[in-house]
């Protein structure tokens, strides 16, 4: 079920702030062994996520819907995650930044087959006069 901006922006900012402190809270344990260290970069590939949604849907409301994310937007979310993430430890900031990238990747491939305007093409055949 789609939900309004107003309300995406409202959940993807709360999924950020309880992913960041879920992540200082069991930071013990995230770099407890190898897989754990892993999973916090992924943790921080999620806020990446959370956060990129969030000024999307915060320019959506201040801007209108036509208003597209442009690159520091992708900088500034991408630069907070990676800072989350060395928090907890520096191979996790390494896989949070490869997570992250993959999922940017995904993120404009969905939204370019979502949203792109096809132009239909017209073949027009002219006759050549020998």
């Amino acid at each position: 079920m789609a939900v309004t901006s107003k309300v995406s922006l409202i959940l993807s900012s709360i999924l950020t702030v309880l992913l960041f402190s879920g992540m200082q809270m069991y930071k013990t344990w995230l770099i407890s062994s190898k897989l754990h260290i892993i999973l916090g970069g992924y943790m921080g590939s999620l806020i990446f996520l959370f956060l990129l949604t969030a000024f999307g849907n915060l320019e959506a409301v201040l801007f209108g819907k036509s208003f597209q994310l442009k690159l520091p937007e992708v900088f500034i979310s991408l630069i907070v995650s990676l800072v989350a993430s060395g928090l907890i430890h520096r191979v996790a900031t390494t896989t949070c930044f490869i997570f992250s990238i993959v999922a940017l990747y995904y993120i404009n491939r969905i939204s370019q087959e979502t949203y792109s305007m096809s132009v239909p093409t017209v073949n027009i055949h002219m006759k050549k006069k020998k």
